[in-house]
């Protein structure tokens, strides 16, 4: 396995293919700059309808970049030969909406009538919250984000419904407006905090204990900052039961070529195929 300080130089397109021959399978975090990451969903046809209906409906912790065509693993509109089933370094497998396996290549469960989604993620966001001189204790540390489940509902759609999900960064008080301020320029990855402060208040009980990733410490001087997050799919998927349906290893991400700051999602890649 490569070393995670190593790949921080790669390109994105480097990056995957390191990934697709199984020489990393750890968190992307801090890695691909320049380049949005994207959570990943994989499902079955028939309900890729009412899933692209949970996004619209949950634009925040679901900014759609790209959707395969169906039975198509190549994600031609994120990035050039990206192959939805082997580029992500990790991904968990439900089965009637439990988590049953985590493998670092789907192609052996990949059919005909699938449709692969990805959607935008907060890690995009780090390198110009760093380059701000704003720590990032997770990256810094070489540690997964802590991910919560809220109390706060999505909006359902068909057999997709549940709480939104949110990733967690302890940010200096008197920069916390500032962190805003930047993430907000960053749509396609969640964009600005839905909460600053109390944890109690959107349903956390203990920040301690996250339901994906790693705990943070509480640091002095700092306060808690919640993004909306794309595990928040998980959730609902968890909720659906469907027969099967595959999803990246939270904090394990597909990194494609489309820029970090994009505001339009698709990108033309003619070469892609």
């Amino acid at each position: 396995m490569l070393d995670y300080q190593t790949l921080k130089s790669e390109t994105p397109a480097a990056l995957r293919q390191v990934i697709r021959e199984g020489h990393y399978g750890s968190h992307t975090a801090g890695l691909g700059k320049g380049a949005l990451q994207a959570n990943i969903v994989i499902l079955p046809a028939d309900v890729a309808l009412d899933f692209m209906r949970f996004c619209q409906r949950n634009p925040k912790p679901c900014p759609v970049i790209a959707v395969s065509d169906t039975g198509n693993p190549m994600m031609t509109t994120a990035g050039q030969k990206i192959d939805i089933r082997s580029d992500v370094p990790a991904y968990y497998i439900y089965r009637n909406g439990v988590m049953t396996e985590e493998v670092t290549d789907v192609a052996d469960i990949w059919t005909d009538d699938m449709v692969a989604f990805a959607l935008g993620c907060s890690f995009t966001f780090e390198h110009a919250l760093m380059a701000a001189g704003i720590d990032v204790w997770h990256i810094t540390n070489n540690t997964t984000v802590p991910m919560f489940k809220t109390a706060i509902p999505t909006v359902p759609a068909g057999p997709f419904s549940g709480s939104l999900v949110v990733s967690m960064r302890m940010i200096p008080k008197d920069r916390v407006e500032e962190a805003k301020a930047i993430t907000r320029h960053f749509p396609l990855a969640h964009g600005a905090p839905v909460h600053a402060g109390d944890p109690a208040e959107i349903g956390i009980k203990d920040i301690s204990t996250p339901d994906w990733g790693d705990p943070a410490p509480e640091l002095e001087g700092h306060i808690p900052v919640f993004w909306a997050c794309g595990v928040t799919p998980q959730a609902a998927i968890q909720n659906a039961k469907l027969p099967v349906c595959i999803t990246h290893k939270p904090g394990h991400m597909l990194v494609t070529d489309i820029p970090d700051d994009a505001e339009v999602p698709i990108i033309n890649l003619p070469n892609s195929i």
